[in-house]
């Protein structure tokens, strides 16, 4: 039953403050659409690059093992 007491009490909260409770649901729709939006636009922006590096070609970078020298120095 205390269940059911706080539901009502809850309830009888957000009719009496109407204003309040739908600016704070306008608040907690407009975050949760910015997240999801920016998970997309993230996404997108990592397919993009990650296919025009594809169309670049696979023998555009060497790799190769041994010691580098810059300026006179080496390197290891």
């Amino acid at each position: 039953m205390k269940i059911y007491r706080l539901l009502g009490d809850a309830l009888e909260n957000l009719s009496a403050n109407k204003l309040r409770s739908m600016l704070t649901v306008l608040g907690i729709v407009i975050g949760v659409a910015a997240v999801i939006a920016m998970l997309a636009i993230g996404r997108g922006a990592e397919a993009s690059i990650t296919s025009r590096i594809e169309s670049m070609g696979t023998n555009l970078i060497y790799v190769s093992p041994g010691s580098s020298s810059q300026g006179g120095v080496g390197g290891r």
